[in-house]
């Protein structure tokens, strides 16, 4: 299960005829207000607005031709939903996603405009327990959202182009929900750039990933209370825990408060629409979280699939 930078590089040659090559942005009104030179990767420009489409369309790509034919299915609060939803479309392999009841509504639609089947569930229920259900009753076969060496190598992807568009970095700042976009941009960055620090960024009321790091034993969180809707993860998994005690360097959390002030401001300066997931890295360096005077910051913005009517009540 183990994944190293080949596995990346191999994902990027896979995906590359239809993911984006998303462009690294910058401010100079963050890079004043930091003290730092910041090169942001915008996956919310990404194809169905996240880095999820990579690691998805990485994993169905591989599948054998029986198996695209019987079709899959994933579990998902949105964005992984929505990026194996667009994956099979293209690939030809029919899908079924489990979402919770209360997933943004923007996301549902979106997933089910791709044209995959949408089964809800309520929060007593085990999502992974009901898409085992399915798997097992229609033959499918079940693409986690990142406890998956095909999702990590896909998710990786991102900061390979990163790196190779911005130059050498000093940190990398990464969210984190299930660990798999944060192991496989640590593992295209300890190659690309061993001397970067690679930063995970949680939401405080889901920790689990920071705790697990501290601690060096695997915690959990349940059904956390934060507005970072896509890192509402129970736990890093078996295969994203060990690759990121190995490959990355630090955690970090941000408060949901501190969350949309500055998502807000990315709204607002860089004109760019990001979610509140995919604001966590750059809130933790806005916040300053971290002494980043005087370095090169590569901050991955995960997402922009934001359910904009329920935000904008917010502000």
């Amino acid at each position: 299960m183990e994944v190293d930078f080949d596995d990346v590089a191999r994902a990027h040659e896979r995906i590359k005829a239809e993911a984006h090559r998303t462009p690294v942005l910058t401010s100079s009104t963050v890079d004043a207000l930091t003290g730092a030179t910041v090169f942001f990767k915008p996956e919310n420009l990404q194809r169905m607005g996240a880095f999820k489409f990579r690691g998805a369309y990485n994993a169905l790509s591989q599948l054998s031709a029986d198996e695209k034919k019987r079709g899959v299915v994933a579990f998902s609060s949105g964005n992984h939903a929505q990026a194996v939803a667009l994956a099979g479309k293209l690939l030809g392999v029919p899908r079924v996603i489990v979402m919770p009841a209360d997933a943004p509504k923007v996301k549902v639609a979106a997933t089910k405009g791709y044209g995959a089947e949408v089964v809800l569930y309520e929060k007593h229920q085990n999502r992974e327990e009901l898409a085992k259900q399915i798997s097992s009753e229609r033959g499918l076969t079940v693409i986690p959202p990142y406890n998956h060496p095909h999702i990590v190598a896909g998710q990786g992807t991102a900061a390979k182009e990163l790196i190779e568009d911005a130059g050498p970095l000093d940190i990398l700042l990464v969210p984190c929900g299930g660990g798999g976009l944060l192991s496989g941009c640590a593992i295209a960055s300890k190659h690309l750039n061993p001397k970067c620090r690679v930063i995970g960024v949680e939401p405080a009321a889901g920790d689990d990933a920071t705790r697990s790091f501290k601690t060096r034993t695997l915690q959990t969180v349940k059904d956390p209370d934060t507005i970072a809707d896509g890192a509402r993860t129970p736990s890093l998994g078996t295969v994203t825990y060990p690759l990121v005690m190995k490959h990355v360097d630090d955690m970090l959390t941000v408060t949901d408060t501190e969350l949309l002030k500055w998502m807000f401001f990315l709204w607002e300066r860089m004109k760019i629409v990001v979610e509140p997931t995919g604001a966590l890295a750059a809130t933790a360096l806005l916040e300053k979280k971290l002494d980043a005077k005087g370095k090169r910051v590569g901050i991955v913005l995960s997402g922009g699939n934001a359910d904009i009517k329920a935000l904008a009540s917010l502000l």
